[in-house]
């Protein structure tokens, strides 16, 4: 069995860049940019609640990544460095170092297509848990944040919404999928796209943002909250699959797509006058960016059909301390 600084030089130690001190003392010492701001988020994903144990290790390492360049993006800053932090079964270390070695992997190349340099952590023994700190930059007072949606506001998403939870309800043998369904909405569930170049084109033009993890109608409404805001969506707006579709508008499908979670698209606001802007950026990335509703003034958030009538959820999104 490796031992726990055998493990952190095998798979975790890597040559960084624009660090002056990385893995293998007390501390990383890094350099900020001149006239930047940090921006720092933290995730942990635990076994049985974020995760599946027969999870593909890749997968789990990369998504472990992404989760938290997501929150990046949210605040339109350049992920920089990150810490990781690994408790890890002893049974797992003595009988399967492949999953470790492939867990390295799917972190190791998300980290570096992005120019992620991993400079610490910790690795100790327990139940499966990973935490994962991140880094990032963004030029002083430019940083997108919840506070900021203003009444008249249009609300955006990129991409599509519903797919990873869809996955979810698939593999609990709520649903059925074909093969290529299936294919798709698992590669939402594990291997998430984390909108960094969006969050940081959307910088001077959108007023508010948050990343869509817990559901878009809780994440929509933390904005609503910090902006003191109300809002008003319509269903019929929200991109979806065709996955998706075709099990609308059954609740469970609305439900997966208002409030299933785990989506990483981002939700932001913006004034009208910047809608050719915002058309033009999803042009030259080449992703969805769909309008959805609008901020209003007062207070809560309401979804309406095409008919003009209020859709009401039974969860509005993920809690890990709801019953």
């Amino acid at each position: 069995m490796s031992s726990e600084f055998e493990i952190i030089q095998r798979y975790f130690k890597r040559p960084t860049n624009d660090t002056i001190l990385g893995i293998g003392d007390d501390a990383a010492i890094i350099a900020p940019t001149a006239k930047m701001e940090l921006a720092i988020s933290t995730d942990t994903l635990v076994s049985g609640q974020h995760f599946f144990e027969d999870v593909d290790p890749y997968k789990l390492g990369y998504k472990a990544i992404s989760v938290n360049l997501s929150d990046m993006a949210a605040m339109g800053a350049r992920p920089r460095w990150v810490t990781l932090s690994l408790t890890l079964p002893k049974k797992l270390i003595e009988y399967n170092e492949v999953w470790l070695s492939e867990f390295a992997r799917g972190f190791h190349e998300l980290a570096r297509m992005h120019h992620v340099a991993l400079i610490g952590g910790d690795t100790t023994s327990g139940p499966l848990n990973i935490g994962v700190q991140i880094i990032g930059e963004i030029e002083k007072g430019q940083s997108l944040r919840r506070d900021g949606a203003k009444s008249g506001d249009d609300i955006w998403v990129s991409g599509c919404l519903g797919d990873a939870a869809l996955a979810l309800k698939f593999e609990l043998q709520k649903i059925k999928l074909t093969d290529k369904e299936a294919e798709l909405c698992m590669s939402a569930l594990h291997m998430p796209i984390a909108r960094i170049e969006l969050g940081q084109l959307l910088t001077g033009l959108a007023h508010s943002a948050i990343d869509i993890s817990d559901g878009l109608m809780a994440d929509l409404g933390h904005i609503l909250v910090s902006s003191r805001s109300a809002a008003i969506i319509q269903l019929e707006a929200v991109p979806c699959s065709e996955v998706l579709k075709r099990f609308l508008p059954s609740s469970l499908a609305v439900q997966c797509l208002l409030a299933g979670g785990d989506d990483y698209e981002l939700c932001f606001t913006a004034p009208k006058n910047n809608r050719n802007s915002i058309e033009s950026i999803a042009q030259k990335l080449k992703i969805p960016l769909t309008m959805i509703g609008e901020i209003t003034q007062g207070e809560g958030l309401l979804v309406m059909d095409a008919e003009g009538r209020e859709i009401t959820v039974e969860k509005r999104g993920y809690d890990h301390f709801a019953s």
